[in-house]
């Protein structure tokens, strides 16, 4: 039975911890969250996760009451008593700047406490280069231990989607690489205890790391494409929507489609991972830099489309806006374009009301009911897709929404039907 400690309780670390626990492992969980680790050791989860009809918290009491997981806030014990150590904190990114800071401390941590024999796998998206360049030495130095000699080193990057996770784990092909032969070799052995589609072994972490951020800047290229080509058909006054569907039946084309804006933790962070390493080396990223741009600039559009149908003045606006989440069907509001929208609605003197009863975050503009945030609205923003939000209720709509004015609903997510929209006495805005 093999010890795991898992450094990052979040919506990574929580899920994968528990699916090494739920097929025999010995885990500990370590987050500094102590209220985020109280709840765990209570069975209490926030998270939006499934796996084969069992939702995350029945299986987090299930394992809790096994015996084999429970959190702690002291990553000194979690170091004592494991001796493979998964690391997948993360590397935050604000105002387009990189904070290695919480990465950092935690690779501290474990090298205090690293002992010889110990596996430490990183599985957060870093720097390329950052594997070997800055954790290695960091593990040595503190420990006085040499990797390949006293412990082993290794990375493997993270792959899963929100929503997904447990099925992911299992099913997404992995990619791995150590420090040496052993090291991949260790923690090949570790991952295949979850991972039962093709582990590709690369030649070096490099490698691995480097793929992991060019992974997630394919889908952010590939979206911004979408979100410039929505600008032009809504000139054209064509369907973007359908715009893609016809150039999908292409057997080699697979466009994404367009959105208020992308938003969470992978994708728009992923080009600020890059970055650092391509001006230390002189590349240019004129490409990559434009299609983030793109992106960024997608909520101010959105924002726009709501300000350029309003019958009354900003000042004397109201909107609703539904769903705050980063994407549909997520509880995750990270670096959300949703958040973006309304401060740019705000800016421009409108009042929002937002609803969204996935996201579990508190905002001054934020409220509990669908009816809250419509009544007495302008128009209203359909900015993501949530179970329990109830968005084809146009006749409560119609009753609720200010009568100075034709209501409007500004549609970013292809959700309605013009048509059925247009005879409920409403306009609608589509990207």
């Amino acid at each position: 039975m093999k010890k795991v400690a898992m450094f990052g309780l979040g919506f990574v670390g929580l899920p994968l911890a528990l699916s090494f626990s739920m097929r025999g492992c010995q885990v500990i969980g370590v987050d500094i969250d102590e209220e985020l680790v109280s709840q765990l050791n209570q069975g209490q989860s926030h998270h939006l996760e499934s796996y084969e009809g069992r939702g995350i918290e029945d299986i987090l009491r299930e394992q809790l009451d096994a015996g084999r997981f429970r959190a702690v806030t002291d990553g000194r014990i979690a170091m004592q008593e494991c001796d493979h150590i998964i690391v997948t904190v993360g590397i935050p990114v604000e105002k387009q700047a990189h904070d290695m800071k919480p990465l950092l401390s935690v690779c501290h941590t474990i090298g205090q406490g690293l002992k010889k024999g110990d596996l430490v796998l990183i599985r957060s998206t870093v720097i390329p280069g950052t594997t070997r360049e800055v954790i290695l030495p960091i593990l040595e130095e503190e420990s006085g231990l040499k990797a390949g000699q006293d412990f082993d080193l290794a990375y493997s990057s993270e792959r899963i989607a929100e929503g997904r996770a447990f099925h992911e784990f299992e099913h997404m092909p992995a990619a791995l690489a150590g420090w040496d032969e052993e090291a991949t070799r260790r923690a090949f052995e570790l991952i295949s205890i979850v991972t039962k589609a093709p582990i590709t072994q690369a030649s070096c972490m490099e490698v691995v790391e480097t793929s992991k951020v060019m992974e997630n800047i394919s889908r952010d290229v590939n979206i911004a494409m979408s979100n410039e080509f929505a600008l032009f058909c809504k000139s054209m006054g064509i369907d973007i929507f359908e715009v893609i569907a016809v150039a999908n039946t292409h057997q080699r084309v697979n466009l994404l489609t367009p959105g208020p804006g992308v938003g969470g933790y992978c994708l728009p962070n992923a080009l600020y991972y890059l970055l650092p390493k391509a001006q230390e080396l002189d590349v240019p990223l004129r490409l990559l830099t434009t299609a983030r741009q793109v992106n960024d600039d997608m909520p101010r559009y959105v924002a726009d489309l709501v300000l350029r149908n309003l019958p009354v003045a900003p000042s004397k606006a109201r909107i609703a806006v539904l769903g705050l989440a980063m994407k549909d069907y997520s509880n995750d509001d990270r670096m959300s374009p949703a958040l973006a929208v309304i401060e740019a609605l705000q800016e421009a003197g409108c009042e929002v009301r937002a609803f969204d009863p996935a996201v579990s975050c508190s905002y001054p503009f934020k409220v509990d009911s669908l009816e809250e945030a419509v009544s007495g609205a302008h128009g209203i923003a359909i900015l993501a897709r949530q179970h329990g939000m109830d968005t084809m209720n146009l006749d409560l709509f119609q009753q609720l929404m200010a009568d100075d004015g034709q209501p409007f609903i500004v549609d970013t997510k292809n959700f309605y039907d013009p048509e059925i929209v247009w005879k409920q006495g409403f306009k609608l805005e589509r990207l």
